[in-house]
């Protein structure tokens, strides 16, 4: 390649780079909706989970009420059709979709993850092998889109990747210095993001790394509390929601910081405790724990 192409690609390269970077720092959280009750209803209490498909399904782990809310959105209203209560997840939290469409909820009490249909149908739990340790205590986890399931395992100190016939196939092991690990996120290119509570910093597995490893700059100027964290599938970013300080953090994947959202408070925009995060199809769901109501935002760039 000559010389004068070369900086041309480069200067081409730079241009995108620096695009890209622009819009991520630009992108902005615009309050939508807010949801808090059931098709009776009956106001949400405590909800801890939120799950979005990405098409027209959302579900929360109203965890207070001990159940599970099912809504269908529509561009106008989030339309609460279907509640479910079942007896082998008592304490629901965290909430995800399967690929197929059935759901996979974690019980923060017995620290499982059953498998239900969105018609409230129990398929089983999903049993994790302790291979000679203690046995799995489940925080967090999340599916990619080929339907393996990423899971957090405090107890052992490893992310174990599930694929769909059940079988463990790649452990991850989570920092020493890690001090506590609350919640993950995978992108599509197969990098598993954690968030460190106390710490207040992220760690990251790229594809083929057998440990993870700090993500830039920690984020002790920026959160008091972190506790969950989601990858944007639409603008690639990763949102962090801070628990104490109730708002939103926005990091690219390259650890780099672009902006932080809404505050505390109880007006529509604001947070108090967050604890979960749902991020598709151009909308970021936010559980709004102590609001006792689920927030629906839009992704602007």
């Amino acid at each position: 390649m000559s010389k004068t192409l070369s900086l041309l690609t480069a200067s081409v390269l730079l241009f995108v780079g620096a695009s890209g970077i622009a819009q991520a720092q630009n992108l902005r959280i615009r309050p939508l909706k807010t949801i808090y009750v059931d098709a009776k209803g009956s106001a949400m209490r405590i909800p801890q989970g939120v799950t979005y498909d990405g098409v027209s399904q959302l579900v929360v782990s109203d965890t207070g009420n001990r159940r599970l809310l099912v809504f269908s959105l529509t561009d106008d209203a989030a339309v609460p059709t279907f509640e479910m209560r079942l007896r082998e997840v008592t304490y629901p939290t965290r909430v995800k979709f399967e690929p197929s469409g059935t759901i996979l909820v974690l019980d923060g009490k017995s620290h499982r993850i059953a498998r239900v249909t969105t018609g409230g149908e129990f398929q089983g739990y999903v049993e994790l092998a302790s291979d000679g340790g203690q046995d799995p205590v489940i925080k967090s986890f999340d599916v990619d889109s080929e339907g393996n399931l990423w899971v957090l395992d405090v107890a052992n100190g490893r992310i174990v990747v599930v694929g769909p016939d059940g079988d463990s196939s790649r452990t991850i092991a989570t920092p020493a210095e890690a001090r506590f690990l609350s919640d993950l996120t995978v992108s599509s290119s197969g990098a598993v993001f954690v968030v460190d509570s106390v710490g207040r910093r992220v760690f990251v597995a790229r594809k083929g790394d057998p440990a993870a490893s700090a993500l830039g700059d920690g984020l002790e100027e920026d959160v008091e509390f972190p506790t969950c964290i989601v990858v944007d599938s639409a603008s690639g970013v990763l949102f962090i929601a801070d628990q104490y300080g109730g708002g939103i953090v926005v990091l690219g994947q390259d650890g780099s910081f672009h902006g932080r959202q809404s505050s505390m408070g109880w007006k529509k925009g604001y947070l108090r405790y967050p604890s979960d995060l749902s991020a598709a199809g151009g909308y970021l769901f936010v559980a709004d724990r102590e609001n006792n109501r689920v927030q629906w935002f839009e992704v602007v760039q």
